[in-house]
C-alpha cells in the first residue's frame, strides 16, 4: 500500500506530515491516517462496512454531529476517503459536560431523520440489523434470557426509526469545546432509535479505572435528557421509552454472552460478569 499514492489521489498534493492512528481497544495501527497539508488537517481512511455510503448520502447535509465528507477514491482495488480532521477527546474517562454534547450530537441527527423514508436502504439497513440481532439469540443457552430477548426482538420490529450509530461506543465520541462529534459510521442507518442510546451508556462502569467509566448518575442523567430533548416531542410517553430502553440495553449485555458461548478464546470472565447482569437486568422487564 502506498500511502502516498492515496493522498495523491484524493487531491492532496505535498503533505507536510502524515501520522497514522492507532486503534482504541488494542493500540493497533489501522488504516486511518490524519494529514496535514499546508495549514489544513484532513483525515485519510480506508472505507469499511457502510461507511462510506452513509458519509457521502445520509451524512453529507449535516452541519454538526459528524466529521464532513469530502470525497473518495479508489486505489488499489480498495476505496479510501477524505473527510476533516475532528480534535477532541473521547467518551472513555465520561464526564458530565462532555455526555451533554454527545447526547446533543444524537439528538440533532436523530430530529433530522426520524422516520425517515429516503435512507431506508442505505447503509446498514434494518433488514441487515435485524439478522445480526436473530442470530445472537441462538447463543444465550438459558431459556429466561431467551424469552426476554424474543421480547426485545418484537419490540426492535415496532420502534420508531431514524439514524442510528450502531456502534456508538464511548470512543467513537470526540468532544472538544462543548460539541461533539460522533465517527466511525461503519455499522448505522436507518434503525430503531433507541440503538445508539443504548450501546452509548450498557458498557460503562462506576470503577475509574475501567476501559469505559461512566457513572449511575450520569446514565441516569443521559436516560433523562435524551428523553426530554427528542423522545418526548415524538409523543412516546416516559414508562413506554423506559420499557423499551431496558430491552435495548440487555440486547447489549448479551454481545458478551454469545461471544462466551460461540468462541473458545473468548474473555470467560467479563462473559461471566455479563450473564450475570443480564440476569438481574430481567427483573426489570418482567410485567
Amino acid at each position: 500500500m502506498d500511502v502516498l499514492e492515496i493522498m495523491k489521489q484524493l487531491g492532496l498534493s505535498d503533505p507536510v506530515n502524515i501520522s497514522q492512528f492507532k486503534s482504541a481497544e488494542d493500540g493497533a495501527e489501522y488504516e486511518v491516517w490524519k494529514v496535514s497539508v499546508q495549514e489544513n488537517e484532513y483525515v485519510v481512511k480506508k472505507a469499511k462496512g457502510h461507511e462510506l455510503a452513509v458519509y457521502s448520502a445520509i451524512l453529507k447535509d449535516c452541519i454538526q454531529g459528524a466529521p464532513r465528507f469530502l470525497k473518495s477514491a479508489e486505489v488499489g482495488g480498495e476505496t479510501y476517503f477524505l473527510m476533516e480532521y475532528v480534535p477532541g477527546k473521547d467518551l472513555r474517562k465520561c464526564d458530565h459536560f462532555s455526555l451533554t454534547a454527545a447526547l446533543d450530537a444524537l439528538i440533532y441527527l436523530q430530529d433530522l431523520y426520524w422516520e425517515n423514508q429516503e435512507f431506508t436502504e442505505v447503509g446498514f439497513s434494518f433488514s441487515k440489523s435485524l439478522a445480526g440481532r436473530q442470530n445472537r439469540g441462538k447463543y444465550l443457552k438459558d431459556r429466561e434470557l431467551e424469552q426476554a430477548y424474543e421480547a426485545y426482538l418484537s419490540l426492535y420490529s415496532s420502534l420508531p426509526r431514524t439514524l442510528c450509530h450502531d456502534d456508538l461506543l464511548p470512543f467513537n465520541v470526540l468532544v472538544s469545546e462543548g460539541r461533539a462529534t460522533i465517527i466511525d459510521w461503519e455499522y448505522a442507518g436507518i434503525l430503531p432509535y433507541l440503538t445508539s442510546l443504548a450501546r452509548l451508556i450498557a458498557h460503562g462502569a462506576e470503577n475509574e479505572d475501567a476501559f469505559f467509566y461512566m457513572t449511575e448518575a450520569d446514565k441516569t442523567f443521559a436516560i433523562e435528557y435524551y428523553y426530554e430533548h427528542l423522545v418526548k416531542g415524538k409523543g412516546i410517553g416516559y414508562k413506554e421509552y423506559r420499557q423499551a430502553l431496558d430491552c435495548f440495553l440487555l440486547y447489549e449485555y448479551c454481545e458478551w454472552i454469545m461471544l462466551g458461548n460461540k468462541y473458545e478464546d473468548a474473555d470467560m470472565e467479563r462473559c461471566d460478569q455479563y450473564y450475570t447482569k443480564a440476569k438481574e437486568h430481567i427483573k426489570k422487564l418482567k410485567p
